[in-house]
């Protein structure tokens, strides 16, 4: 299908660009990436009068270390966090995500804060950001807003900004040494949403034991979904098989995936216990290095 028509709009601030959206109201968008919007659009699902499209304005694309946080401009490429040496350093989990998010051609305009402003728990960031402790950076009509990502999504499609709100920034804590950090998602082909799919960071003390510990979960919640039960089976406690397998026991209990052409609610659910453990240990291996 074709999307409707609609008027088009390029600011070149981001106080433009939320002028346009307080005057146009709930019929407005914004376009980043656009590989969220523009599908919908094509197939009705969303019917904006106006796109105001960002991304001519600059100063959103960057990753850069400020005061023991990583800062992402929302504009930010997949491909650019793909490559960044400075994500690689602290963060080998992006090195999983972004392999794993469609295709190169996908990759190469996909913006990390379209990602997440979408709020679609099919998406992989969302989990990521919630197993990384992120904080969500917002600029609307009354200034900026720090949202901690726990509060960030509110239900299906739906998140923490408020109507002329425009996800600006990333924020992730840099986390101590001996901190490792994985994620992998099962799908039927490159380029599908996951079935299922978890994201796992954890910092060890010498003696093995968890002093602190992030799991995200994939399309298995109708939001994206923290795995707190799991987390609290590791946390202060030895990471060994019998901690592993309960967190990841706890993990499948507590999510609640759809049945759908990808599996049976069953199936998922075995596929969530079997990606956190396997995530838990590959963090774990990671933690070593």
């Amino acid at each position: 299908m074709i999307a409707q028509s609609f008027k088009y709009e390029s600011p070149g601030t981001i106080a433009d660009a939320i002028a346009l959206l307080e005057k146009y109201g709930d019929e407005a968008k914004i376009l980043s990436g656009g590989h969220s919007l523009i599908p919908m659009m094509k197939l009705r699902f969303a019917s904006p009068e106006y796109l105001i499209d960002i991304n001519g304005i600059p100063g959103l694309s960057y990753i850069k270390e400020e005061n023991n946080v990583v800062k992402i401009g929302a504009l930010t490429r997949e491909a650019e966090i793909e490559h960044s040496d400075l994500l690689k350093k602290y963060y080998p989990i992006f090195g999983d995500v972004t392999k794993l998010i469609a295709d190169p051609q996908v990759r190469n305009m996909g913006t990390i804060g379209g990602n997440l402003a979408h709020g679609d728990a099919a998406n992989d960031h969302p989990a990521v950001m919630l197993a990384l402790n992120a904080k969500i950076i917002a600029t609307g009509p009354n200034g900026i807003k720090e949202i901690p990502v726990d509060e960030f999504f509110f239900g299906f499609y739906t998140t923490a900004l408020q109507h002329g709100d425009i996800l600006t920034e990333i924020q992730i804590p840099i986390p101590p040494g001996n901190t490792g950090s994985a994620y992998h998602k099962l799908e039927r082909k490159v380029g599908d949403y996951a079935t299922a799919g978890v994201a796992v960071q954890l910092t060890m003390d010498a003696s093995g034991v968890c002093k602190s510990v992030g799991i995200g979960l994939t399309n298995v919640n109708p939001t994206p979904l923290r795995a707190a039960r799991s987390e609290q089976a590791l946390l202060g406690k030895q990471v060994n098989e019998e901690s592993i397998s309960q967190a990841a026991i706890l993990a499948s209990e507590d999510c609640n995936p759809s049945a759908d052409l990808r599996g049976s609610v069953e199936y998922k659910r075995d596929m969530v216990a079997v990606l956190v453990k396997r995530m838990i240990r590959k963090a774990m291996e990671r933690v070593k290095k």
